[in-house]
C-alpha cells in the first residue's frame, strides 16, 4: 500500500472520511432530529424552504430545508418534493391519544421493544390503554402487560429488577388513599427502586368508568353497593344481561366499541397513562 498514492491537496479532502448524507422527500408526518440543536419532531408542513417540526409535546420549530438533519439516525438532507413546491403540507393526521401520527399512512411500524415497561391491572384496562395508546406505544417501543391483581405486587417489581434504562410504570385501580391499592404502592416505593418505579392510578371502583358515560347512552355511572360484583351490580341497573362472565365480557365489547379516542375518556384517565409513557421513555429520549 503506497500511503502517498492519493493527492492530499485534491478539493475536497477534508471531509472524504465524513458519512454522506443522503437525500430525503419530506413528506408529513416524517420523524427528523436537527442535528444542531437536538430537537426532534414529526414534519407539519414546509414552504419557502423552511420546514417545521412539532415534538411529542407539541412544541414547534422551524428550520431551513436541506442538509444537517437524522432520519432514524442517519444523515440526511431533506428535499421538498418535486410536485408540491412551496405548498404546504396535507392535514395532519392524529392517533387516538391526540399524538401526531407518524408516517403519510397515519400508522407507525412497531420498534424493538425497549428494556422499559408498563403493566396495567386488569384486562379490560389494558385493552382499554391498547386501543387509545397503541399507536403511540409502538412508536416509543414501550410493551403493555396486564396484572390479574396487584396483591404480589412488590415480589413482581422485585423481579423485573428496575434501573436506569429498564423503568416499571405500572397503572393501577382504584388507587385512592387508605384504600388496600395505596398501601401496596407504598410498600413498593419503600423497597428501594424509588426512582425507576412509577405507581400509579385511577380512582373508580373500575376501569369502565373511565369512559364517559353519555359516551354509552346513560347520564352517568349507576351507584353499585360494595357487596355487589361492581361489573353485574352495574349491569343489572342499566337493565342488561348480567347473569355471569360472557354478559360482562360482551357488555365490555360494546363499550369499548364506543371509545374512538382520549375524548371519550375521563381526562383523569389520560394525564396518567400519559405521566407512564414519558416516565418509561425518559431514559431513551434520544432514540425517538
Amino acid at each position: 500500500m503506497n500511503r502517498y498514492q492519493s493527492d492530499v491537496l485534491k478539493p475536497g479532502w477534508q471531509k472524504a472520511h465524513l458519512k454522506q448524507a443522503r437525500d430525503v422527500v419530506l413528506e408529513p408526518g416524517m420523524v427528523v432530529e436537527e442535528g444542531l440543536t437536538g430537537f426532534c419532531g414529526a414534519v407539519v408542513r414546509w414552504e419557502n424552504g423552511v420546514v417545521v417540526l412539532e415534538d411529542r409535546k407539541q412544541k414547534r420549530r422551524s428550520f431551513p430545508v436541506g442538509p444537517g438533519f437524522l432520519l432514524e439516525g442517519q444523515p440526511v438532507a431533506l428535499r421538498v418534493p418535486p410536485k408540491t413546491g412551496s405548498s404546504t403540507a396535507s392535514s395532519p393526521r392524529y392517533t387516538a391519544s391526540g399524538s401526531r401520527a407518524v408516517g403519510s399512512s397515519g400508522k407507525a411500524a412497531a420498534k424493538v421493544a425497549l428494556p422499559s415497561r408498563i403493566f396495567v391491572e386488569g384486562r379490560h384496562d389494558a385493552e382499554l390503554v391498547e386501543k387509545v395508546w397503541g399507536d403511540d406505544l409502538r412508536h416509543v417501543g414501550v410493551v403493555v402487560e396486564f396484572l390479574g391483581g396487584i396483591d404480589d405486587l412488590v415480589g413482581i417489581v422485585a423481579e423485573f429488577r428496575p434501573t436506569t434504562g429498564r423503568r416499571l410504570g405500572v397503572l393501577v385501580d382504584h388507587l385512592v388513599p387508605n384504600s388496600k391499592e395505596s398501601r401496596i404502592a407504598a410498600e413498593v416505593a419503600r423497597s428501594g427502586y424509588g426512582d425507576h418505579v412509577m405507581i400509579t392510578g385511577h380512582n373508580y371502583i373500575d376501569i369502565w368508568q373511565a369512559v364517559r358515560p353519555e359516551r354509552i347512552g346513560i347520564r352517568e355511572w349507576p351507584e353499585v353497593p360494595m357487596d355487589v360484583d361492581w361489573k353485574k351490580g352495574t349491569l343489572a341497573a342499566l337493565g342488561q344481561p348480567h347473569q355471569d362472565q360472557a354478559d360482562v365480557a360482551r357488555a365490555w365489547r360494546a363499550i369499548l366499541a364506543k371509545v374512538a379516542s382520549f375524548r371519550d375518556l375521563d381526562p383523569h384517565l389520560t394525564t396518567e397513562v400519559e405521566r407512564l409513557i414519558d416516565f418509561v421513555t425518559q431514559d431513551h429520549l434520544d432514540q425517538f
